[in-house]
């Protein structure tokens, strides 16, 4: 159990920091660089912090002490706080229209929607969560099917409009994932009869079919955005972090899933 929480912390910081930092990228470069000087420097801020947390990593390995990983994830957790209340800071300021920016309110509420997740989850392997419960299982995927959602309502308004047939598929996927989220919610809701393995089994299966087309309609749209094959005002760095997530919660269903097998064994 000592080394699944040493193993289980380091990839959680390994991946999201990734991605905590692209955030503030993303978000910097959203802004318009005359009015928006002190949330650009901000942003700069959070990219270097993440950065050195980056680098701390590489520090550890699966045999480090686990006092020394908990109080590294209470480190990153005191970060991920910061650049989750930058940006509900971000996200109040597009919604009272006290800034102007190039980046969807949507998409802020997205990315720090990330950042609770993430100190979520360093919290509960400090509290030593590490085996994921039924209720668990649902509120995860609640939580990934409205990301994937999300990527798919963004990469159809950052198309060009030319581009029917994608902006199209974009659209489907969209409302394919919604449909999925509302049925995860009305699963959720159901507890704890929907707690049975043949259940939650189902739900996982039906998820992984959804997931791993639009992991490859993503990787799709990366490897034309990468060759300038389509016309998008998609960043290349954007298109693979939302292939990253997609490839993420397929990660999960299998834990999930193996989980399951597991409890059936016994």
């Amino acid at each position: 159990m000592t080394n699944l929480f040493v193993s289980r912390s380091l990839d959680e910081i390994r991946f999201w920091s990734r991605i905590m930092k692209e955030h503030a990228l993303f978000l910097s470069l959203g802004f318009d660089h005359d009015d928006d000087r002190m949330l650009v420097e901000e942003a700069k801020q959070f990219i270097a912090l993440f950065e050195r947390i980056e680098q701390q990593l590489s520090g550890f390995s699966a045999d480090s002490d686990p006092d020394q990983i908990r109080q590294f994830n209470n480190r990153v957790y005191q970060a991920v706080v910061a650049i989750w209340a930058y940006k509900r800071k971000v996200l109040g300021l597009i919604l009272r229209c006290e800034i102007r920016s190039n980046n969807f309110a949507l998409l802020v509420d997205h990315v720090s929607r990330e950042a609770a997740y993430f100190a979520n989850r360093l919290k509960e392997l400090n509290e030593g969560k590490l085996k994921p419960l039924p209720e668990a299982i649902i509120k995860e995927n609640v939580f990934f099917l409205k990301i994937m959602a999300d990527h798919a309502k963004f990469i159809g308004h950052l198309l060009d409009p030319s581009e029917r047939k994608l902006v199209e598929q974009a659209r489907e996927f969209s409302h394919d994932f919604d449909q999925l989220l509302y049925q995860a919610i009305d699963l959720d809701s159901m507890r704890p009869q929907s707690e049975t393995a043949p259940l939650l089994d189902q739900f996982l299966d039906q998820n992984r079919v959804s997931v791993v087309s639009l992991r490859d309609f993503k990787k799709t749209a990366r490897d034309l955005i990468e060759a300038c094959r389509i016309k998008s005002n998609i960043h290349p760095l954007l298109a693979d972090h939302t292939f990253r997530e997609a490839s993420r919660f397929l990660e999960i269903i299998d834990m999930f899933e193996a989980h399951l097998t597991q409890q059936q064994g016994q």
